[in-house]
């Protein structure tokens, strides 16, 4: 499914089910760090049922499973959903395709919802209804994001280089540690009452990060099979040059958390 925002890539369509394969060989990369930093909070845990939007390839909900939490996910792109199920064989995660603006579960039926590198694709006006009649009362949304740094790191920066190369009007580039931006229209339904930004190191060989890269908005979603060939092959020749077999890269993670004021 095509997706088309001006704010993003200049408009420029794009599709994570064209890359879904690369997706959920390649993006399942957040250290264990990430997620303890979302259950130091009391949140994803046993005894708490989870909605994670926007779940791709099921990453959160399949990594943490083990907390004890019920999970669901959901995502706008079938060929995610397929992957995530292929990849959640044995669990008792639920996944449904859809739109996050399509949501229809009942009444107070989640005491957190996830979403994690996906928040700003949304339309949030209608969202927040949905949200607040979801949640139970005191509930949370979780908002989570981790990027490569490439002003700190030589081969995220130069990878991103190269990603510009064959599609300048990708607009995910030049990453800073910043806060997550929250839109002020969450104000009157949500408190916000737990922001961080924290450096992280994410290991990975040659492979897995051009995997990684390739499975990125600006390449594997975007461009047509012949770039995405051309840019793989420029790409593995880099690294072959300038990254040892294996190697860390600078990134840095993000987490908000907004709870649901009082219902009444």
């Amino acid at each position: 499914m095509d997706i088309k925002d001006s704010n993003i890539d200049n408009g420029k369509a794009f599709d994570w089910g064209r890359t879904s394969q690369d997706y959920a060989k390649y993006r399942d990369i957040y250290p264990d760090e990430f997620y303890r930093r979302i259950t130091d909070r009391g949140l994803c845990v046993s005894g708490q049922n989870v909605l994670d939007i926007g779940t791709g390839t099921g990453v959160i909900p399949r990594n943490m499973l083990r907390f004890g939490a019920k999970w669901t996910g959901t995502d706008i792109s079938p060929e995610q959903i397929e992957q995530a199920k292929l990849l959640s064989q044995g669990t008792d995660i639920e996944y449904l395709a859809t739109a996050a603006e399509d949501l229809s579960f009942p009444d107070n039926s989640f005491d957190v919802i996830t979403a994690c590198q996906c928040f700003w694709y949304f339309d949030h006006e209608k969202l927040i209804p949905k949200f607040r009649r979801m949640l139970k009362s005191g509930g949370s949304l979780v908002v989570l994001y981790m990027a490569w740094l490439p002003f700190e790191d030589k081969i995220a920066g130069m990878s991103e280089e190269l990603v510009l190369k064959y599609n300048p009007d990708w607009s995910g580039k030049g990453e800073t540690m910043h806060p997550i931006h929250i839109p002020p229209c969450y104000d009157e339904y949500f408190e916000k009452v737990y922001s961080e930004e924290y450096p992280l190191d994410v290991h990975f060989t040659r492979e897995s990060w051009n995997g990684r890269m390739k499975a990125c908005r600006g390449i594997g979603a975007s461009l047509p099979e012949e770039k995405i060939n051309l840019w793989e092959k420029e790409h593995l020749k880099l690294l072959a040059t300038n990254a040892p077999p294996e190697f860390d890269v600078r990134h840095y993670g993000a987490v908000v958390q907004l709870q649901l004021k009082d219902k009444g």
